[in-house]
């Protein structure tokens, strides 16, 4: 019979706590997994918020960016339509500053910008203006380039207004910043000056169709004589100018690259008057352009094709009175016969005025006055000759001072 051991009352009893101890060890598992299955969750849950945070930063942003795109185009926009209520309006939302250089940068650089409205806006005679001016022309290399390469490339970056005081300024900037960059080639900037105007007037006079005495080479020596302090360039200069001219016209910017060209390049007087329709007596704003006896009207000042041309022979221009409007002028015909003009219609045909007069309204007096003496001259002035000529009397006189004191 087999023998009992003295420790068999613990046999049935020795299982049960490895047991309890697995089911306490799962249960605290149990537990943990839940915490970590808990602060997973916290952590998505952050996670989706931090990215909805990024998400709402970066359509934010987006939408900023969207509206300053927006306002800088419409800024853009502004200035082809009013060079200063453009500039103002982009300075004023903080999308250009309001220092010579920027606004130089940006009228020099930006693309889409009307090079009328360039010409116009530099050519301002207020303080900032000039050297927003001065800035603009420092922004061209005229380094070892000859006189015509160096106003190819300054008459490509805007359009010379039709102003003669605003041209002067423009032509004083370049003149000096090219002897600044050819020191040596001329004996003062005097010289450089006039001689700059005699090239784009040569270029003109050659390659103008309305133009019918094309000046030769011998006229454009002789014209030039005296210039350099009193003293003659050296003929081979000269030729070399002319023939490079002759060869090849000044290129006109984007905006003005039509059949009208040379009609609109340097026009005697241009900018915003209000025109009374033919048929229906409403006012329209139209930019206007007065050059080789003619006057033509565009819609905006960006338009390549006018919707209206008024030739000026046999018309007279005087001021008048008109009740709706002020600072009226008025062409018509002398005779009393119908005017010779013709316009663009909305379909793009071109049909025959039928005005007797037409009557247009400035935003001052002064710019009545200044309208209608340009009209009365434009037949025979040269936009050129008066300013050239007063250059050419100020070198001769401080020519005669200096051999007088010698």
């Amino acid at each position: 019979m087999a023998c009992r051991r003295k420790d068999s009352f613990l046999w049935g009893k020795a299982s049960k706590k490895p047991a309890l101890m697995e089911k306490r060890q799962k249960e605290t598992i149990k537990i943990h997994k839940n915490y970590l299955l808990d602060d997973i969750q916290k952590l998505r849950m952050e996670i989706d918020t931090a990215m909805t945070e990024i998400h709402d930063a970066e359509l934010d942003e987006q939408n900023k960016n969207d509206v300053r795109n927006r306002r800088f185009l419409c800024g853009k926009k502004k200035f082809n339509m009013d060079p200063k209520k453009g500039i103002h309006y982009l300075v004023e939302n903080d999308l250009l500053e309001w220092t010579a250089e920027t606004v130089a940068e940006f009228l020099y650089k930006e693309e889409g910008l009307n090079k009328t409205a360039i010409g116009n806006f530099l050519g301002e005679r207020e303080k900032m203006h000039l050297e927003i001016l001065k800035a603009f022309v420092d922004l061209h290399e005229f380094s070892d380039l000859n006189l015509v390469q160096a106003l190819r490339q300054f008459l490509w970056s805007f359009r010379l207004p039709g102003e003669a005081q605003k041209i002067d300024r423009m032509m004083e900037a370049f003149a000096t910043r090219y002897c600044d960059c050819n020191t040596g080639v001329f004996q003062s900037t005097d010289t450089c000056y006039i001689l700059s105007f005699a090239i784009i007037m040569l270029n003109t006079s050659l390659h103008n169709p309305n133009v019918k005495d094309k000046p030769p080479l011998e006229r454009f020596i002789s014209m030039n004589r005296g210039i350099n302090n009193g003293k003659d360039l050296p003929d081979e200069l000269l030729t070399k100018l002319y023939e490079s001219i002759h060869n090849e016209p000044f290129k006109i910017p984007e905006d003005d690259g039509n059949d009208l060209t040379y009609t609109f390049f340097n026009p005697d007087r241009e900018g915003w008057l209000l025109k009374m329709g033919g048929r229906v007596k409403t006012w329209k704003r139209r930019w206007f352009i007065l050059t080789d006896n003619c006057l033509y009207y565009f819609q905006y000042t960006t338009d390549k094709d006018p919707i209206g041309i008024i030739p000026l022979e046999n018309l007279c221009v005087t001021g008048i009175y008109d009740t709706s409007k002020r600072y009226c002028l008025e062409l018509s015909n002398p005779r009393g016969q119908k005017i010779k003009a013709c316009k663009t219609e909305k379909k793009g045909k071109v049909v025959e005025g039928k005005h007797q007069s037409y009557r247009l309204s400035a935003t001052t007096a002064e710019e009545r006055d200044n309208w209608i003496d340009s009209i009365r001259a434009s037949v025979t002035k040269d936009p050129f000759y008066d300013l050239v000529t007063l250059r050419k009397r100020k070198v001769i006189t401080a020519n005669n001072t200096d051999i007088s004191q010698d």
